[in-house]
């Protein structure tokens, strides 16, 4: 009877255990959709003047509001959880919105993060007030900008345009708080290696998996 138990233990339960998880995985592949086919970008000032877009791009979408040096950490947060990570991978980007005026603020948070960082994949674009405004109704979410038109919350975008989340028992994640590291490392980073994941997944199923997502 012993001899059952650990031929038991030593090889059917791994398999089990295996299956179980092999299982979970493949129903935690795909991120649902909070908001579909948001609006790209018009053709808002950026600080490397050229053009930034949605389209084909897994983005980090952010806000930043006219206290965007005062804030300043929330990037510093982000940069070190997330994007030193992944900022290799060709298309991935991290766009902030910012008010126009805030440019020379901006370019201090570049020349921050450049002193330690590769930083071609950070991009500010700044626009009017009433613009960011429209735009963010436009993502249809529960949260709202704060009066400076700004939001420690950051969201994923991927590369059809589409504003992702996770379920959760009451509705959905909409953003992550750049605020607490925490949630970048955990509910953030977590989010991100799914969409990577599905990414990955969808090139290897077409026989083209290569380190571009």
């Amino acid at each position: 009877m012993k001899k059952n138990i650990v031929l038991f233990v030593l090889f059917v339960l791994p398999i089990v255990a295996y299956l179980f998880f092999a299982s979970g995985v493949n129903s935690f592949t795909k991120l649902p959709v909070i908001t579909p086919k948001v609006a790209d970008f018009g053709n808002w000032k950026s600080l490397k003047n050229g053009k930034v877009s949605l389209d084909n791009k897994i983005t980090i979408l952010g806000f930043s509001g006219f206290n965007i040096l005062k804030n300043r950490g929330n990037f510093f947060n982000l940069n070190q959880k997330i994007y030193q990570r992944y900022h290799t991978f060709k298309d991935l980007q991290f766009v902030v919105i910012c008010p126009l005026g805030t440019e020379n603020d901006a370019q201090k948070i570049v020349d921050a993060l450049g002193a330690f960082t590769d930083v071609s994949q950070w991009h500010f674009v700044f626009t009017s007030p009433e613009e960011i405004t429209a735009y963010y109704s436009q993502l249809k979410l529960v949260g709202k900008l704060d009066a400076d038109f700004g939001t420690p919350n950051v969201y994923i975008v991927d590369k059809v345009r589409n504003l992702r989340g996770r379920k959760e028992k009451k509705g959905y994640k909409e953003g992550y708080n750049t605020f607490h590291p925490a949630e970048l490392s955990n509910e953030m980073l977590d989010d991100f290696k799914v969409i990577l994941y599905e990414y990955r997944a969808a090139l290897k199923k077409n026989h083209n998996a290569t380190k571009q997502l």
